[in-house]
């Protein structure tokens, strides 16, 4: 199954730290999904930025709590990203056994595009017990 849409994300500095190699940063998430997945999410991201631009990394978890597909509930997302001299690599998926109410069973990967138009994603998943 499939879900299409728009996000707007507003991401909060918390604290950084300066150090040999790469500056270290934690940051406060707030998102709002629209399109085929209408939530809200929060979390947490930290990242690491080197001196080389284009090389960073970061990771992040958010609880997305809404509706997917017309269901009801939420789950957690967990971000794992590189960008390697501009070239990135993401991967964004649910946590197993994380869907709670209507998505209770919930697997998938998420997209994120980002474009001259803003911030869209695509995410393709399947409900275990869901025909």
């Amino acid at each position: 199954m499939i879900a299409e849409g728009d996000f707007e994300v507003t991401m909060t500095p918390l604290e950084s730290d300066e150090g040999a190699g790469a500056t270290l940063a934690r940051l406060r998430l707030e998102k709002r999904y629209t399109g085929d997945l209408e939530a809200t999410a929060s979390g947490w991201m930290m990242s690491a930025v080197t001196a080389t631009e284009g090389s960073a990394g970061y990771v992040a978890l958010e609880r997305v709590t809404g509706r997917l597909w017309g269901r009801e509930g939420s789950f957690v997302l967990q971000h794992d990203g590189i960008t390697d001299s501009g070239a990135p690599h993401l991967i964004v998926q649910v946590v197993p056994d994380s869907g709670t109410g209507e998505l209770t069973g919930l697997r998938g990967t998420l997209e994120i595009i980002i474009d001259a138009e803003g911030h869209h994603y695509r995410f393709e998943g399947e409900l275990a017990g869901a025909g």
